[in-house]
């Protein structure tokens, strides 16, 4: 089992009635009004310490991604912020997990292929190659992709980058969407043929095919937790059993928030308000937003309403406002509580799910900087070393830095 920690960056300080007073927090949330280039400063130095930290508790992989234009979480260039980490982390056998850089939104995608390059050879050979196809927010509302091409250019930027990171020689690219006459990239990355490809998705069928016909890591980002989630990966499964590929549960993530205190009420006292801050203020986005005409091919679209992949979430909608720190636990959005309530949750989470790639969130909302230590340090002694194991004995993880698939060892002792 690898474990990495994802963090999202967001605005910690939004009013108290942001939600009452803005449209959204994503695409037209105006900075003017509601930003701080001092605070925002702080907040980037706290995140790659937070992700720092958890490197050196003993985490497998530290893990951020890309948006723009939102206070949910703002790292227009992911690569900027792994530049850092890979440089901080040299020594310790910690993958560095861009989850990632957006393909259809990067012009030419050429430069994904040489970022992601630099990143693997500062790390020394760990990274794992992230590539979203990125949200309709981003992608169409912000950067001007025309919807029913985002996944058109998905595909055959991917294909660049790939061809980019593995041509013996100098090649030309006609394609569709790019035009390049001499692609000669440097540097190119130290694993070859290339670093694990992990794609990350909301359970789109298109997307599972893609990952699958890859063979690259399908990681299912969810904010709703393992009851939500099981629809998406047991159709997930189902689509790998039908076509007779290997059940493996690498070839899976999960993302996951958890709070972990000395007790399930000692976390109820520390978190409740940053949970309530995430799920009213970070997550306030118009529906209309995520599904532009022609985001969602149209067999993914007939998929997600068939078997209702996002009615469980839309029909809670009303009353999240009102949830408490108990609503939030026993729906399963946050896996919360003492070391104990957590370990059993996140166990039986990973073996339903079938997941071998977990990704915890361990910043939520407004969670101040001290407490996210505190919830790292909680989570890396006393929750992931029951977690470790599972799956080891009976799979090999051939979606993780080669160099790193052997259990790492915590250097608490150096913090």
């Amino acid at each position: 089992m690898k474990v990495s920690m994802f963090h999202l960056m967001p605005y910690r300080d939004l009013p108290d009635d942001f939600e009452q007073r803005y449209h959204s927090v994503w695409v037209d949330p105006p900075w003017t009004e509601l930003g701080d280039a001092e605070k925002v400063g702080q907040y980037y130095n706290w995140t790659l310490d937070e992700l720092i930290y958890a490197a050196k508790a003993g985490m497998d992989g530290i893990c951020v991604n890309e948006h723009h234009q939102n206070a949910y979480g703002f790292m227009p260039n992911p690569n900027l912020m792994g530049s850092v980490m890979a440089r901080a982390t040299n020594g310790m056998d910690v993958a560095v997990v861009q989850m990632g850089s957006t393909l259809p939104t990067t012009n030419p995608p050429t430069r994904v292929a040489e970022e992601y390059g630099m990143l693997d050879t500062i790390s020394g050979g760990r990274l794992v190659a992230g590539m979203p196809l990125g949200t309709a927010m981003d992608a169409t509302l912000c950067a001007g992709i025309t919807p029913i091409e985002q996944r058109e250019r998905y595909y055959e930027a991917h294909d660049l980058i790939l061809k980019a990171w593995t041509a013996e020689d100098i090649f030309a690219w006609n394609g569709k969407y790019y035009q390049l006459p001499m692609v000669n990239v440097w540097p190119r990355p130290i694993q070859q043929p290339h670093p694990p490809v992990w794609v990350p998705g909301l359970g789109s069928l298109s997307t599972w095919e893609f990952a699958a016909r890859h063979n690259h890591c399908y990681c299912f980002l969810s904010y709703y937790g393992p009851k939500a989630g099981r629809g998406v990966m047991d159709g997930f499964w189902q689509f790998i059993d039908e076509r007779g590929i290997e059940p493996n549960p690498f070839r899976a993530g999960f993302l996951q928030l958890v709070a972990v205190a000395e007790s399930d009420a000692k976390a109820e006292q520390l978190y409740e308000k940053h949970m309530q801050y995430f799920y009213n203020k970070s997550l306030h986005i118009p529906p209309e937003f995520f599904f532009p005409p022609g985001h969602q091919d149209y067999r993914s679209l007939e998929n997600n309403v068939r078997k209702g992949i996002f009615k469980s979430y839309f029909d809670k909608l009303d009353d999240i406002p009102n949830w408490k720190f108990k609503d939030f636990v026993d729906e399963g959005f946050v896996i919360a509580g003492g070391p104990s309530t957590v370990r059993d949750l996140l166990t039986d989470a990973i073996k339903n799910l079938r997941i071998g790639n977990l990704m915890v969130l361990l910043h939520i909302g407004s969670m101040p900087h001290e407490l996210t230590l505190k919830n790292i340090d909680m989570f890396t002694r006393e929750v992931m070393p029951h977690l470790h194991d599972t799956w080891d004995a009976e799979w090999e993880n051939h979606w993780w830095p080669e160099k790193l698939r052997t259990k790492r060892q915590s250097t608490l002792a150096a913090l």
